[in-house]
């Protein structure tokens, strides 16, 4: 394995820990706004990664699906990943802030990636592309810019979909509760625990093009162009 690979490797972990802990802490940040101490009393709004990281969605998933290729000398995979969910309140967030606050509150991690992949996307644009002459620390940091708008990208793709337990289904969840079509809400408190099989054949399956890849090319085309 070269040294860039090993860089880039680098790079992917802190940018999936930066994406995947700030879309979990903006959670509770905002259900603490609306009053809910919840997050707030666990020690969950820190940046202290070790707070944060889940056993299979930080580690085991990030390395199957991205990581291990990398180190058996193949193409890397399609990184994915997430953080321990932040604990919320909803009922708090509701009594304080109506159905809004919990949609609100729903889509404050997507919310966050998307400001970093922007940001990191400005950040990108006005960057030289390394060469030789460049040290070891440029090419580090434009590694970590490509893989910060990469993975906040595709984390805010992936949870806008109405996939039970995901963001897109909370915020679809709320809204519908909010115009009283309560039958929506019941049938995603039904298909909750089935979330990952769906997201497993999302990714298996051609269906992950229209629904995954697509978006996925679309956000960047625009974010670099």
């Amino acid at each position: 394995m070269s040294s860039i690979d090993l860089l880039e490797i680098a790079a992917a972990v802190i940018a999936l820990l930066i994406a995947i802990i700030g879309h979990e802490i903006m959670h509770g940040w905002v259900a603490y706004k609306y009053g809910d101490n919840t997050a707030k009393d666990q020690g969950r709004l820190t940046i202290n990664p070790l707070t944060h990281i889940d056993p299979v969605g930080s580690v085991l998933v990030p390395l199957m699906t991205y990581f291990l290729p990398m180190l058996l000398g193949a193409a890397s995979g399609f990184i994915f990943g997430w953080a321990k969910p932040v604990p919320v309140n909803t009922h708090t967030v509701i009594r304080n802030g109506g159905y809004n606050g919990a949609m609100q509150v729903s889509l404050a991690g997507i919310a966050y990636n998307i400001f970093l992949a922007t940001l990191s996307s400005v950040i990108l644009l006005s960057l030289a592309q390394p060469t030789e002459a460049d040290g070891i620390g440029y090419l580090f940091f434009y590694l970590l810019i490509m893989k910060l708008l990469l993975i906040n990208v595709i984390l805010a793709v992936f949870n806008l979909l109405p996939i039970p337990s995901f963001d897109g289904a909370h915020f679809l969840i709320y809204l519908s509760l909010k115009y009283r079509i309560s039958k929506v809400a019941e049938f995603f408190a039904k298909a909750e625990p089935y979330g990952m099989i769906v997201i497993i054949i999302i990714l298996v399956t051609p269906l992950k093009i229209p629904l995954v890849i697509w978006p996925i090319e679309t956000v960047l085309h625009l974010l670099l162009h």
